[in-house]
């Protein structure tokens, strides 16, 4: 049986991942978002990450003590990650092993392998790869309710190849966040 990997996203209304004048969350977190984020991030699973992700999420906890950290992301950086790279080696500053080689044969024998769900936050590249080769079995978006037209950063489905979604799952957080999990199949 093969692990359930789920590609976690944050988007702007316009498919940004981020921002240059919002911040995090784009401005919109609120307390049920938040208590969602911290039971999800609860379950057991697995984290993967690309390098990039992980660089930039290890400078970012590194520079923030623990008592700043919205609950959800210590148990984040808490769980035991994959992190898929060619450029980076061990060790690093978290639970985290360095797969290396091609990232789709790696994750295809990691979903093979792996006891427990995948899940990777983030990670634009390395998700765009893995959809192409259908190792994708759920794409989670938490859209906020902003359009980021001249600050948005990190087009997420950029150079992807075409997709039908089927949504399976859909929730409204703090009135005006949306959570849609959708299965991909690629459209023909």
């Amino acid at each position: 049986m093969s692990a359930t990997y789920t590609f976690d996203i944050f988007s702007s209304l316009d498919g940004y991942s981020n921002s240059t004048t919002f911040g995090g969350y784009f401005g919109k977190q609120g307390p049920e978002r938040l208590d969602h984020r911290f039971t999800q991030y609860g379950e057991e699973q697995r984290l993967v990450l690309g390098a990039n992700t992980y660089r930039a999420l290890s400078s970012i906890l590194s520079n923030t003590g623990s008592g700043a950290l919205d609950p959800w992301v210590t148990r984040m950086r808490n769980l035991p990650t994959t992190v898929v790279s060619n450029t980076l080696d061990g060790p690093l500053d978290w639970d985290a092993t360095v797969l290396s080689g091609n990232a789709v044969d790696a994750i295809a024998q990691l979903k093979k392998e792996s006891t427990v769900p995948l899940r990777s936050h983030g990670s634009l590249t390395l998700n765009r790869a893995l959809l192409a080769a259908g190792l994708v079995d759920r794409v989670q978006v938490t859209l906020f309710p902003v359009i980021t037209g001249q600050s948005g950063l990190g087009r997420i489905f950029d150079d992807a190849a075409d997709f039908d979604l089927e949504l399976i799952e859909s929730r409204t957080l703090d009135g005006h966040t949306q959570e849609l999990i959708y299965r991909p199949t690629l459209h023909p």
